[in-house]
């Protein structure tokens, strides 16, 4: 315990309290993945393989016992995951709300005027109203670069003390044997600089940045900026006559506060600024078209299954397999595999970027939700179905409409030949998909095009010192949970998935360790990516339990004793679950009520304090 806590003093300092966080999560994962293992091995194995799975037996009754050992199994764990991570408003303080629906024609002191007079113990230290800065802030970008390159080459001069030439155009040195005029590497850059700065100034003389309507509201102390969000929360509903109405001032009716809405600000490293400019209609349209994008490529590409389907359709692989070589014939479909379902995290991850998200952690959050959604979907869902692709799935649904008949047999679902294919996947994934985890690839493919693109030695040496990038947390955790996710739902069906499961999480842990410390940069989150990722967790045993009724209702019948107690034990857990998440109940069933009582008793005592 002690050298976990000094190896997480080293993580933190290098690479953030998140990097704890996630890491901490993975070893929890292996925690519970070695318990399964050794009940799946030693208990559900021998059960499964004497025949009585597909057999009314007494034995059977052991399935559904342990699936509910699993998932209070793992509320526990995830509780006392939860209770080693330092509560994080200890550490960085949360006294920033941001504000939206303000009037554009709004003042900060007005704004800071109201805040004071309609709530008088609330002290407001600063007000920042938000302005479209996406012109000016990819001006500045290129002026900073600019002044790196021409730095560069002052610092050559004094060295040599010669002036270095330089082909202007991009992708120059790659034509050497082509007459281009060279410059002086020094009197371009400067130039260049200047002309940015030139342009800045025009903007900023001819047009002021349009304000966005946001204002981003300081106060002294957290327990200030909790009072007052909390006073706007409660009055969601006040436009159709319930709730009150916010506490008003002089200046309410000319602001209009009751339009606003607030919710605590991002880290300021977290918030994307130019993507605020991104709002209303315009982001919603953004979001729609970029994630339609998304679902029409992943419809052909959603199972690895499929694309190795299609390329024997077409004898794609035949020049391959005539080699007569086994290492070809007998890898490549393998690798095939595994190329076709890590390409969707680098596709998940940069259609996230172009929905213009607010923040990162924004961004991280709906990385991992879609890249959960989509793997599950492609590597658990449909293949247990007995589909090979969410095509596959439209065609069934349309030949059932048009024709009557449908080609999919569903009395077919959960045949060995599907756990064996999830079984090649987890194993697959654990030791060629963590290898190229290890290299990087999209990241090097990025790299080698920004070199292609650079015009000197300066912006080359630019792009390999900036080639770092920040953690990408949403496809970390997107990928490990959905594994996690198929090992617990099969591990009473084929229970050989959880050992290939617990080494797939201890593989993937060391990796993920070896990346964030020394090959990303750090990555500030909001903490309710963190919590979103433990109701992932919590997902798991509850689709273990899914799996289970479908399975005895397959088998056994809908009226079976075995099957109506694993429905009805089902339905309780999932009314529970979305009684807690939509309407706040069962607080203290949750993993994460802990912080809650915590963070109310610090609310508290400061009040007192200042009181």
């Amino acid at each position: 315990m002690v050298a976990d806590n000094e190896r997480d003093e080293q993580i933190k300092a290098k690479s953030g309290q998140d990097a704890v966080h996630y890491l901490s999560l993975q070893r929890h994962l292996i925690f519970l993945l070695s318990i399964k293992s050794v009940i799946s091995l030693a208990v559900i194995m021998p059960i499964n393989w004497s025949g009585f799975l597909l057999s009314q037996n007494s034995l059977l009754w052991v399935h559904p016992v342990f699936a509910v050992v699993y998932l209070i199994l793992t509320v526990f764990v995830l509780i006392n995951h939860t209770r080693q991570i330092k509560d994080r408003s200890k550490e960085t303080t949360r006294n920033t709300l941001m504000y939206c629906s303000v009037p554009k024609t709004a003042a900060e002191e007005e704004i800071k005027e109201h805040f004071t007079e309609a709530y008088p113990n609330c002290e407001v230290t600063a007000v920042t109203l938000g302005f479209d800065v996406t012109n000016i802030s990819n001006l500045d970008q290129e002026r900073i670069e600019s002044g790196e390159h021409l730095r560069y080459y002052e610092l050559v001069l004094e060295k040599t003390g010669k002036s270095k030439k330089i082909h202007p155009l991009v992708c120059s040195h790659l034509f050497c044997c082509c007459e281009l005029e060279l410059v002086d590497a020094i009197e371009f850059y400067a130039n260049k600089e200047q002309d940015l700065l030139q342009k800045m100034r025009d903007q900023l003389e001819k047009k002021q940045p349009l304000p966005l309507g946001m204002a981003f509201v300081t106060f002294k102390t957290n327990a200030m900026a909790k009072l007052v969000l909390k006073d706007f929360n409660a009055v969601k509903c006040h436009k159709f006559g319930c709730g009150r109405s916010p506490k008003s001032s002089s200046k309410s009716e000319g602001l209009k506060v009751k339009n606003w809405t607030a919710e605590l600000a991002s880290f300021a490293r977290s918030i994307k600024w130019k993507n605020l400019a991104v709002k209303g209609f315009k982001w919603w349209g953004k979001f729609l078209l970029v994630n339609l994008a998304l679902f029409a490529l992943v419809t052909f590409l959603t199972t690895p299954a499929m694309m190795v389907n299609t390329l024997d359709r077409f004898n794609v692989t035949a020049p391959i397999t005539n080699l007569m070589v086994p290492i070809f014939s007998q890898f490549f479909p393998t690798l095939l595999l595994l190329v076709c379902s890590s390409l969707l995290p680098a596709i998940v991850s940069h259609s996230t970027d172009l929905e213009s998200r607010w923040s990162s952690s924004s961004e991280q959050l709906s990385t991992m939700r879609k890249l959960y959604f989509f793997l599950i979907f492609m590597v658990l869902i449909l293949p247990s179905l007995g589909l090979t692709s969410i095509a596959g799935l439209f065609q069934w649904m349309f030949q059932r409409l048009i024709h009557g008949v449908g080609t999919v047999r569903f009395a077919c679902v959960f045949l060995p030949d599907h756990a064996v294919f999830v079984v090649n996947y987890v194993i697959t994934a654990g030791f060629m998909g963590s290898a190229l985890i290890l290299l990087r690839l999209p990241e090097l493919l990025l790299y080698i095009i920004r070199l292609v693109f650079a015009r000197s030695a300066a912006e080359r040496k630019y792009v390999t010192q900036s080639q770092a990038y920040e953690s990408d947390y949403g496809a970390m955790y997107g990928w490990t949970l959905c594994v996690f996710t198929i090992c617990v739902a099969y591990s009473l069906i084929c229970p050989i998935i959880t050992p290939c499961g617990l080494l797939f999480v201890v593989i993937r842990h060391f990796v993920d360790k070896h990346n964030l410390y020394f090959a990303y940069l750090p990555n500030s989150l909001d903490s309710h990516v963190h919590v979103a990722a433990i109701d992932m967790v919590l997902v798991a045993p509850i689709i273990g339990l899914m799996w289970l009724y479908f399975y005895f209702f397959d088998t056994a019948g809908f009226l079976s004793s075995i099957a109506m107690f694993t429905l009805v034990f089902l339905s309780i857990v999932v009314v529970v679950c979305i009684t807690h998440k939509f309407f706040g109940s069962f607080k203290y069933l949750s993993p994460q009520n802990y912080k809650v009582k915590e963070e109310d008793k610090e609310e508290v005592a400061e009040e007192e304090q200042e009181g």
